[in-house]
């Protein structure tokens, strides 16, 4: 019977804690007696307290510094990789189609009743000993005809019935499903799924392990929590006696392979009994598995144990080693009549058979090798050509040992792989397994070629196009890591050969792309890998669109952040073009923004990757031959214009700004590629910038027509700008952007010659119309703001000298020189723009909420008048003055920036020529203090 005991100073449930604790008439309960030596429970615990001194002393007297260095010996780095990276790998590798059965734990019902006229104390007794019984004969129930997937989530069921009898204290019934899970690993009818059986029913018994375990530690815990680090003086009567129960309860279990499961998952146990019960138990768990049968059963049992002792005490190795050798020892077994005729009754061939064996000795081999020696690697080996150079075994040596011991030994593993048997375990398995080894880690250079050429050898006969794959796709790597373009083209060549026929290739994606990123670790210069004659036509077995794309996509992400150097190079421009023209074509009306964007990315790292130095017309042609390849991504068409137009300003430089003919022709044929282009994007605000853009660059480049062109074209489509525009997936006011552009546009206006056939300033005309009959916000002074902004563009048209200007472009100042009816043409248009801002003023003082947006206005036209305008007359200087009194009329205007101003004001009043400002200073200033 399992007896859980509660925490209450040694008082436990289900069972008596003194002798004083039962009637006088009623016999003993032979698991509850008092330490007398009449049970061999008690005899246990007698034994395991006569060793406590001796241990304590032993304890007490050991050296510090050896108790580290076990310590540390005993830790589990996380250079070891875990059972649990493991886990998936198994479940998706070892798989059925076969009908799977399994036997469900249904309960008993027996001892649920007391008996009439029987004492508490008899029946608890008698039931107890019915449950013993019981056991493993409650009531089952078997599921046949499962599938995979049905038989996983019965395990799960298991797993999860488990954890609820063990909340609601039913310790029996908890048992009784480990129990169950346990025999079910001894059924191999369906042999294929057996490792991925062993994985999910395992899973059973390690939350069984942690329960127990972790139920013993707390009911060590009172008063105090019980240490980690926790010796066996530490633990109380009550819990050893609770976990003795556990042990004598599992050593009842009839059946050999559910009691060795079981007390396994509990084997951590065992250091709440004794200092060395670890190590007692695992050598004898070891011989146990001697008594199975089966060979397949039998690895994974030893599996399980190594798992287990890896876990709860690493640094005892002689268990591993002796589980190993075991394992040896029954090699032959699969040899044997009794295995041959189950594989023929289930229609398993030998090497498949073979294969189960895999996850439980690579296990075994990586507890052995762990921080091993590489002596270690000298003896494995030597057992395995004892055995005939076993295949299985010489597998599982070389992925277990550390590569830098395999890779010194490369050669001596090639010759052990030709004299092993092909029919049990073929080669090319084993030079898939050398490969990876070799992968990270270099074998001697004098014996690179050979270990090339004598694995290639067997990969290039494997018939199977899945088989090959796999195994070429490691060798890839070997092959890339030491050698030149010359033999990984060949070894392209061979993979195309035998992906082709039959379209095998479609089902190989994966290692196909797995040999592509491996090139592309090696190789970094484009150049070499474009010019290997296979790379292209490799790529060309990609034909799943999804595929091809990601695989372009890997390579263009290599190519940007390797490529430092512009490039012309005609083989790399042309393949690149092909890689880049397949991501464009993969786009569809169905594609994600997200997906468009970071494909537009990567094109446009390649454009800016390419020159021509001074090949100018090469370079624009190849902008050209790219705009019809890429026109679905705008994103692309943006860059390309600003690289035809930073190729326009380079020729400028080039030039020294003194164009020949043939240069002059070449910027207006760069003008005229962005004039083309630019209609065709789709937003708004990029046409409205690259029209203004391409103008400034037309007028640096003298072509005024061309500039003139687009500065109206930006003009035209300002009626087209939305009122809302999305940021970041939200919507906002277009209004800031739309005054930034014009801002921008009227600062450009000041260097354009007025079009003799076009009348004075209809470029601003135009423009200022344009703004006039535009829908704006209803509430919205943006409308006036441009106005205000205008007046220092007009201000700046009429001075004779103009703050900046164009080499060799004659700006109005030349063109009018001072003229009076340009002047007044200035002045008229000003008085006109004046007069609506302050229709407006007027307009908004009406309205007694708009008094704040009133204030600001008028400051801003303050400002600029103060800024531009002739004060010394005195209708401007009156104005001025109105401006700053219904600025501050409702004293919205912060005093901070009215001192500021007064004092700027104050300042240029001081200056030569400005002594006019003296008077309205003081006007200011009275206004101010009334």
């Amino acid at each position: 019977m399992v007896t859980d005991t509660k925490t209450r100073r040694g008082a436990r449930k289900g069972s008596t804690s003194s002798s004083s604790s039962s009637s006088s008439s009623v016999p003993p309960d032979p698991l509850s007696s008092m330490l007398d030596g009449t049970d061999p429970l008690s005899m246990f615990a007698a034994a395991s307290a006569s060793e406590t001194p001796a241990m304590s002393h032993s304890a007490s007297t050991g050296d510090l510094g050896r108790k580290r260095r076990e310590k540390e010996e005993e830790a589990v780095g996380p250079d070891f990789e875990p059972w649990s990276s493991k886990r998936g790998e198994i479940l998706a590798r070892f798989t059925t189609t076969e009908k799977l059965s399994i036997n469900l734990f249904m309960g008993s019902d027996k001892g649920k009743a007391p008996s009439p006229g029987s004492s508490a104390v008899s029946e608890k007794v008698r039931t107890r000993l019915e449950e013993l019984d019981d056991l493993e004969e409650g009531s089952q129930r078997e599921l046949l005809n499962l599938s995979q997937q049905d038989y996983a989530n019965r395990i799960e069921e298991l797993n999860q019935s488990l954890k609820e009898a063990w909340a609601s204290d039913q310790k029996v019934k908890a048992l009784k499903i480990v129990i169950q899970c346990s025999k079910l690993l001894s059924d191999t009818s369906v042999i294929q799924f057996y490792p991925s059986k062993f994985v999910l029913i395992t899973d059973i018994l390690d939350t069984f392990g942690r329960l127990v375990y972790d139920r013993i530690w707390t009911m060590c815990s009172d008063p105090r929590p019980l240490p980690d680090s926790f010796t066996v003086e530490d633990v109380n009567d009550t819990a050893k006696e609770t976990c003795l129960n556990w042990f004598f309860k599992i050593a009842s279990i009839r059946e050999l392979l559910p009691r060795l499961y079981v007390e396994a998952a509990i084997l951590k146990c065992n250091r709440f009994l004794n200092k060395s019960g670890i190590q007692e138990t695992l050598p004898r768990l070891t011989a146990m598995i001697r008594g199975i049968g089966d060979p397949l059963v039998a690895a994974y049992a030893r599996a399980y144990l190594c798992r287990v002792g890896m876990e709860v005490a690493p640094h005892l190795k002689d268990s591993l080693n002796r589980n190993f050798f075991d394992l040896l020892g029954t090699f032959r077994q699969i040899s044997g009549e009794s295995v041959r005729n189950q594989l023929v009754l289930q229609r398993v061939e030998v090497p498949e058979y073979l294969t189960l064996y895999s996850p439980a000795i690579s296990w075994i081999l990586q507890c052995i090798a762990y921080r091993a020696p590489e002596p270690l690697l000298t003896e494995m080996m030597e057992r395995c050509k004892k055995l005939g150079n076993n295949a299985l075994l010489l597998n599982s040596v070389m992925r277990a040992f550390r590569p830098e011991f395999v890779a010194i030994r490369a050669t001596d593993f090639i010759g052990m792989i030709k004299d092993c048997d092909e029919a049990g375990f073929p080669k090319h398995l084993l030079f898939g397994s050398l490969g990876r080894s070799l992968a990270c880690a270099d074998p001697p250079e004098s014996e690179r070629l050979t270990i090339l050429n004598e694995a290639w050898k067997v990969v290039t006969k494997v018939r199977s196009p899945q088989d090959y794959i796999n195994c070429a796709e490691i060798w890839v790597e070997f092959t890339c890591r030491h050698f030149t373009k010359r033999e990984v083209n060949t070894v392209l060549a061979d993979i195309i050969k035998h992906m082709t026929p039959d379209r095998a290739f479609e089902d190989a994606y994966p290692q196909l792309q797995s040999v592509i990123r491996k090139i592309l670790t090696y190789f970094h210069d484009f150049s070499v890998l474009f010019s290997m004659e296979r790379f292209l036509p490799f790529l060309d077995m990609f034909q799943k669109d999804s595929v091809r794309v990601e695989v372009c996509r890997s390579i263009m992400e290599v190519f940007i952040k390797h490529q430092v150097e512009l490039t012309r190079d005609p083989v790399i421009l042309n393949a690149m073009l092909h890689i880049c023209k397949t991501m464009h074509d993969s786009v569809n009306a169905l594609t994600l923004e997200d997906e468009k964007r970071s494909l537009a990315l990567l094109i446009i790292g390649f454009i800016r990757m390419v020159s021509f130095g001074r090949d100018f017309e090469q370079q624009l042609s190849f902008c050209v031959e790219a705009r019809a390849t890429f026109c679905n991504l705008e994103p692309v068409l943006v860059q390309l214009i600003h690289t035809v137009n930073q190729l326009a300003m380079e020729t400028r430089r080039v030039m020294g700004g003194n164009h020949s003919r043939k240069t002059a022709a070449f910027v207006r044929a760069c003008a005229a590629y962005s004039f083309i282009t630019i209609p065709s994007l789709s937003s708004i605000f990029s046409r409205l910038s690259l029209y203004l853009l391409s103008g400034q660059v037309a007028l640096a480049n003298q072509c005024l027509s061309q500039a003139d062109a687009f500065l109206k074209a930006a003009v035209s489509i300002l009626p087209e700008v939305p009122r809302s525009i999305s940021v970041e997936g939200k919507l906002r006011s277009s209004e800031s952007f739309l005054l930034d552009f014009i801002n921008n546009f009227l600062a450009t206006l000041l260097v354009v010659p007025d079009h003799p056939e076009h009348g004075v300033l209809y470029l601003v005309r135009g423009l200022l119309n344009m703004v006039q009959d535009y829908t704006w916000e209803d509430n919205s002074d943006a409308k006036v703001r441009v106005y205000i902004s205008a007046l220092p563009l007009l201000a700046a048209m009429s001075q004779e000298t103009y703050l900046y200007s164009i080499p060799k472009v004659d700006s109005n100042e030349t063109l009018y020189g001072g003229d009076p009816k340009f002047l007044s043409e200035i002045n008229k248009l000003c008085e006109t723009l004046i007069g609506q801002i302050l229709d407006h003023l007027k307009a908004l003082g009406r309205d007694e909420q708009s008094t704040r947006r009133q204030g600001a206005v008028a400051f801003s036209l303050f400002g600029v008048l103060l800024a531009h305008g002739d004060l010394r007359n005195n209708k401007l200087s009156q104005l001025a003055v109105n401006l700053w009194n219904l600025s501050h009329k409702h004293g919205y205007c912060e005093t901070r920036i009215s001192v500021r101003t007064l004092e700027s004001i104050k300042h240029q009043a001081q200056q030569p020529n400005m002594t006019h400002l003296s008077d309205t200073v003081q006007r200011l200033t009275l206004q101010s203090r009334t």
